[in-house]
């Protein structure tokens, strides 16, 4: 399955999930009137919500390269995971000052019951598939607005799992820990949103890839028979995508045609790797004198 496919169906299939999940808490949170089961479906309609703009985002990220956009349309995407990520936090505060003022006025709801408990680990069970699923996915196909999803799905089956307690503590005489379990619940969406800022601001503001991924890249370079070093090597986010430059130094005396067969042999090495988006290689002769130590570089292959 090519990537634009993939990561449409994964929008489609986490759409409908949260979607069956709001219906079916918003149900036993009308009947039972459940402090806690409520605080996850007000979760779930902002999965839903967000599920929607990451379906939109993933449909724009998937479109074909244009004039405009050389590159293609994949660094909208952090975009998108940071506008998911704002859905979060507001969730979260919503949830957070309702559990807060059931506390502080003492009206606790009602017991969320076999309803609540039934509701709440059909949910945990749905959201740690989706988990697995937008992880999976986000991974292989180098999707930061699915890698955010899966941290949203992963959180939330944590979150079930407080008000699940919340519902059981309510059913067997404290009725106090159903709207605390909401709090809980709340913080861990707070938590959530942080994760996808972290992420995602790496993507937006060009930061240097993973230490194993920058060792791989001047691995590839220095692999070719006549590289005999490089130095310069750097390497950034643009977008989800990482862009990188090099100098790798070789023997001057190569003819015009040697040399470029060597550069283009190392671009294209490079730019295999799934991660990486663009390679730019200069080739230093050695008679010009721009041979030179990079002591980041030697860290790198000495790791």
């Amino acid at each position: 399955m090519d990537r634009k496919t993939a990561m449409r169906r994964a929008g489609v299939v986490v759409l409908a999930a949260n979607l069956a999940l709001v219906l079916a808490k918003g149900g036993v949170w009308w009947y039972t009137g459940s402090i806690a089961v409520g605080s996850e479906a007000v979760n779930s309609a902002a999965d839903a919500v967000y599920s929607l703009v990451v379906l939109g985002g993933l449909y724009l990220t998937t479109q074909p390269a244009d004039f405009e956009h050389p590159h293609g349309h994949e660094r909208i995407e952090p975009f998108v995971a940071l506008f998911v990520a704002l859905g979060v936090f507001a969730a979260g505060a919503g949830v957070l000052y309702n559990a807060t003022t059931a506390v502080l006025t003492g009206s606790y709801g009602g017991a969320g019951g076999v309803a609540g408990v039934a509701v709440l680990v059909v949910s945990a069970l749905a959201k740690y598939g989706l988990y697995q699923y937008c992880r999976r996915e986000g991974e292989r196909h180098n999707s930061p607005a699915l890698v955010a999803t899966a941290l949203d799905n992963r959180n939330d089956i944590l979150t079930a799992g407080a008000a699940l307690v919340g519902v059981l503590g309510a059913a067997v005489g404290f009725p106090v820990l159903d709207p605390a379990a909401a709090g809980v619940v709340s913080l861990g969406i707070l938590y959530t949103g942080y994760e996808i800022v972290r992420d995602n601001v790496n993507y937006l503001v060009g930061a240097a890839p993973p230490e194993e991924l920058r060792r791989e890249i001047l691995r590839r370079a220095l692999s070719h028979e006549r590289v005999r070093g490089a130095h310069d090597v750097v390497a950034h986010y643009v977008g989800p995508e990482v862009d990188v430059s090099l100098h790798i130094e070789v023997e001057g005396n190569l003819t015009l045609f040697e040399a470029h067969d060597i550069e283009s042999a190392v671009v294209q090495d490079i730019r295999s790797m799934p991660e990486v988006d663009d390679v730019f290689v200069h080739v230093d002769p050695k008679e010009l004198g721009e041979w030179k130590d990079d002591d980041e570089a030697d860290g790198l292959l000495d790791e």
